[in-house]
């Protein structure tokens, strides 16, 4: 086993090295400069456009709201890759990968608001509301269902059982390594039953549909990130004679002045945006699934949130985390990752904080649970409609979870990082030519925000963008897929 996690972590890092980063930067680099930096000049409209009423859906009840679908996809993004997924980056890469994962936040914003307006713009109606994603813009914008079929399949393993796997395993490791810090010996049947509580628990959940997952998810995440924030918070308060050093330390690393776990300048560089691009899902083709399923006026409105979704995750929470575990001279080393925030709590707040970590690491991880397996149930229903076809992705997504609670971090870990950068490359290929349909979307806004009106979208606005399935003008019939 440890042969095999070797290779496809070396096989990995070439893929990662020499393909995914430099095209991600480029193509994000690209945006950029055709949307005139929209993800520097428009943040006030990021925030504004979190407080969005939706419509009614076909079935009579509220629609997906703005803030609903922001949570759902925060919910996937602030988890392990928060906690462990950033301590791993500062243990193999040290404090300079840091650096790294706050540029490529900002420059890959960009990717995150054209993917998640295509998203919208792309959308179709269900009974509930509506859902959409990378599949459904390779479908219809690029008139390539193979495609979307190849996406569908990439993110359906990746979020559905692969990182579905990485989070039930943290929340397993966090539980485990609270009851070490106790003194007490670990029990053989710990981590099974962590794994059938979690798989009850998720299941009452994800059978509830969509509306039960952003209910749960909209009330779950502002509160974990607060509690974990004042948690981090009290740490940097307490060494605030670090403060200043920590950022040298970050910026001096980054550049290859200061050695650190014996990283090179490649290294640091391609763990901090690996790390990164785990945590905030930029340009990863995930987040637009939750995007598409926001009853907003125009499609830029969620491209808009979903642009703050990268920002608050890396440059906030991601922060956080650094913050707390370099003020606490952490030792470096492949191996320390996964305990090393716990590490840096219990070194400053004293050994009752491993719980409060133990119990955050819980929701933030059964949070991402959620969003993971609305990401892959979205991409099932594309791919077939058939009850028996959900109903067999519902049994194996469960399966899943149980696994990852038993399971071996190192080889889950590597997994992840190998499905996540294909899923990546499919939805890049896919971003470069329907760039231009993006652009004109935010044309359209910013015009209808400088007449002074709150922006409204009909397809006849720009009657060029083959493909748009919603979005009708007046009179026109209105479409739901059941």
């Amino acid at each position: 086993m440890e042969t095999v996690n070797d290779l496809l972590v070396s096989a990995t890092d070439a893929f990662w090295m020499y393909l995914l980063i430099p095209l991600l930067a480029l193509l994000s680099l690209y945006f950029t400069v055709r949307l005139a930096g929209v993800q520097i000049r428009l943040v006030p409209d990021m925030v504004r456009q979190l407080r969005g009423e939706p419509e009614t859906a076909p079935d009579g009840k509220k629609a997906i709201s703005p803030f609903q679908a922001f949570s759902i996809s925060a919910a996937a993004r602030i988890g392990t890759g928060n906690i462990v997924g950033v301590a791993g980056a500062i243990a193999v890469g040290g404090p300079g990968a840091v650096f790294w994962m706050w540029i490529m936040a900002l420059l890959v914003g960009a990717a995150s608001f054209v993917e998640s307006t295509l998203a919208q713009l792309y959308k179709v109606r269900d009974s509930t509301g509506f859902r959409g994603g990378p599949a459904y813009y390779m479908q219809h914008g690029l008139r390539a269902r193979w495609l979307g079929v190849v996406f569908a399949i990439l993110i359906t393993i990746t979020f559905g059982f692969v990182f579905n796997a990485v989070q039930s395993n943290t929340i397993s490791g966090a539980v485990q390594n609270s009851v070490e810090v106790t003194g007490a010996s670990v029990p053989g049947w710990l981590a099974p039953a962590i794994g059938a509580v979690l798989v009850a628990v998720t299941a009452l959940v994800v059978f509830g549909g969509v509306r039960r997952i952003a209910h749960v998810t909209q009330a779950l995440v502002p509160f974990m990130a607060l509690v974990y924030i004042l948690m981090a918070l009290a740490v940097v308060a307490l060494n605030t004679d670090q403060i200043v050093p920590v950022f040298v330390l970050i910026f001096e690393s980054a550049f290859g002045l200061r050695e650190v776990a014996g990283a090179a300048l490649g290294t640091v560089i391609v763990q901090g945006v690996r790390r990164g691009m785990f945590s905030n899902e930029a340009g990863l083709g995930s987040a637009p699934n939750a995007a598409a399923s926001a009853s907003v006026s125009h499609p830029a409105k969620q491209g808009l949130v979903q642009t703050f979704g990268v920002y608050f995750d890396t440059l906030v929470i991601c922060t956080m985390t650094a913050f707390l575990i370099l003020v606490s001279d952490p030792v470096y080393g492949e191996e320390r990752g996964p305990s090393m925030t716990q590490d840096a709590l219990q070194a400053s707040l004293g050994g009752w904080s491993v719980h409060a970590l133990t119990f955050v690491l819980l929701l933030l991880c059964f949070s991402s649970v959620l969003g993971n397996y609305y990401y892959g149930a979205a991409n099932v229903r594309f791919m077939s409609g058939r009850p028996q076809v959900m109903l067999g992705f519902q049994l194996v997504f469960l399966v899943a979870t149980f696994l990852g609670s038993i399971g071996q971090v190192a080889l889950v870990w590597s997994l992840a990082d190998t499905t996540m950068g294909l899923m990546a490359l499919v939805n890049l290929v896919a971003l470069a030519p329907l760039a231009g349909a993006a652009v004109l979307v935010l044309r359209d806004y910013t015009d209808q925000r400088k007449q002074g009106v709150d922006p409204v979208f009909t397809r006849d606005r720009i009657p060029q963008i083959p493909g748009v399935q919603c979005w009708e003008g007046e009179g026109e019939e209105v479409e739901t897929l059941r």
